[in-house]
């Protein structure tokens, strides 16, 4: 018998808490689908998605963070034009510079006021809870 499951990933919502406002960072996607991504990707066998999270900050923006909170879990079929993935969003903290690396072409840091718009996957919705969140301290609903 052969099973068709949808693929964990995991994104990180990673807000550098040395700078005013905590900015976030993005990357700019090297492969398609290409524009603004949260940092993040696939969970490997074997690995837990928390060490996930961590292994994909470090490889996209060369930062080390810090988990605080497993945000939300987001798994509409057609997030994903690839094919069907789950995200376990986490939110983060980290310091110091952020840095492209592996898939990233580009690392840029956003105040809420100036998210790029050309936004993969279903990252605007996330980025949408996520800073209603963080300002009125509402989560997203079932």
């Amino acid at each position: 018998m052969t099973y068709r499951n949808p693929a964990p990933t995991v994104d990180i919502i990673i807000e550098l808490i040395d700078r005013p406002h905590r900015p976030i960072v993005l990357i700019e996607r090297q492969n398609p689908p290409y524009g603004y991504a949260i940092p993040g990707g696939f969970v490997d066998y074997g690995e837990s998605v928390e060490t996930a999270a961590r292994r994909e900050a470090e490889e996209e923006v060369s930062l080390k963070v810090r988990l605080f909170e497993q945000f939300y879990v987001y798994s509409d079929p057609q997030r994903d034009s690839r094919k069907h993935t789950i995200s376990i969003v986490f939110l983060a903290t980290a310091t110091g510079e952020p840095k492209a690396a592996d898939d990233a072409k580009s690392v840029g840091i956003f105040h809420p006021w100036e998210i790029p718009t050309n936004l993969c996957f279903d990252h605007d919705q996330i980025l949408r809870d996520y800073f209603r969140y963080r300002n009125y301290g509402i989560r997203p609903h079932l």
